[in-house]
């Protein structure tokens, strides 16, 4: 049965995959780390529910398109299921930063969709996990509780050390399960 305690959302570049400045825009810079896929089918494995909450400015940024989009993430359920895991649901925003919509983390809307999307009352107690403040602070508005992977972005959010007094740190996805599934 689905409960928000065996729920654990990812955020996607910087922490199933590698990241970039540039922005992810083709299903070739597409690179997963290369334990985050096993992670994910450990999740599923153990009993969790993974899913993916994704900011994709570089959609509305006319970098990419939502087909490329997709192209990536049917990649990265494939090899999810190759390994005996699952992702219940990937919510994305297309949106650009001033583009005002509900969705873009730090806001909640993705995770909200998240919730809609698998018929949960609540998100109080599943897992945001990010490589960035945003991640932790769209989790932290719906009652998540935080980690933060030194993957990505992280190594800088966490010297920055704002933010984080929730979160706990790991080196990466991989830490973290292994961590949660004790």
């Amino acid at each position: 049965m689905l409960s928000a305690d065996t729920l654990v959302i990812l955020d996607r570049d910087g922490v199933i995959n590698h990241d970039s400045d540039n922005y992810i825009k083709s299903l070739d810079e597409w690179v997963p780390y290369p334990a985050s896929i096993t992670a994910i089918a450990r999740l599923t494995q153990a009993g969790y529910t993974v899913a993916v909450a994704t900011n994709q400015s570089g959609i509305a940024r006319g970098y990419y398109d939502e087909a490329t989009l997709h192209a990536m993430h049917d990649q990265l359920t494939a090899l999810v299921e190759a390994e005996g895991g699952g992702i219940a649901h990937i919510a994305y925003c297309p949106h650009g930063p001033d583009d005002n919509c509900i969705c873009r983390k730090p806001l909640p809307g993705m995770l909200l969709n998240i919730q809609q999307h698998l018929g949960l009352a609540s998100l109080t107690g599943s897992w945001m996990v990010g490589d960035s403040l945003r991640d932790l602070q769209a989790g932290e508005a719906v009652g998540c509780k935080t980690a933060l992977v030194r993957t990505g972005k992280g190594v800088k959010t966490e010297q920055r050390g704002v933010g984080l007094e929730k979160a706990k740190v790991f080196d990466d996805l991989a830490q973290f399960v292994e961590w949660l599934i004790r």
